[in-house]
C-alpha cells in the first residue's frame, strides 16, 4: 500500500511539472523527485519482501494494509513538508522577501 500511494503521488507530482511552466519555477521537480525516490524504496522493500515470503505478501491483513496506508499518507505529507520549507528557504519568487521587507517598514 505504501508503494501504490507513493506511485499514485509521484506521478500526479510529475504530470503537474510536465505540464506548467509555474510549477517547474516552483522547483515542483524536488518533489517530484522525492516522491520518485520514496517509490523506488517501496519498491525494493517489495521485492525483497517477495523473494523473502513468496505470493504471501500478496495477501496482507487488512490492519496491516491499514497501517502501510498511514505510513504511505504520512510520507507524502513529510515530502510535501520539506519541499514547503525548501520553497520558503529559496524563495523563487521573491514574496517572502517581500514581505518580511514590508513587516520591517
Amino acid at each position: 500500500m505504501t508503494l501504490l500511494v507513493t506511485v499514485f503521488a509521484a506521478i500526479a507530482c510529475t504530470v503537474v511539472w510536465y505540464r506548467s511552466a509555474e510549477a517547474r519555477q516552483l522547483k515542483a521537480g524536488t518533489l517530484c523527485l522525492m516522491y520518485w525516490g520514496a517509490s523506488l524504496m517501496w519498491l525494493v522493500d517489495a521485492i525483497f519482501e517477495y523473494a523473502e515470503r513468496g505470493a504471501e505478501s500478496f495477501v496482507p491483513a487488512p490492519l496491516d494494509m491499514l497501517n502501510d496506508l498511514y505510513l504511505g499518507l504520512s510520507v507524502v505529507a513529510l515530502g510535501l513538508i520539506i519541499w514547503l520549507v525548501t520553497l520558503f528557504v529559496r524563495d523563487p519568487k521573491g514574496v517572502v522577501r517581500v514581505a518580511l521587507l514590508q513587516k520591517n517598514s
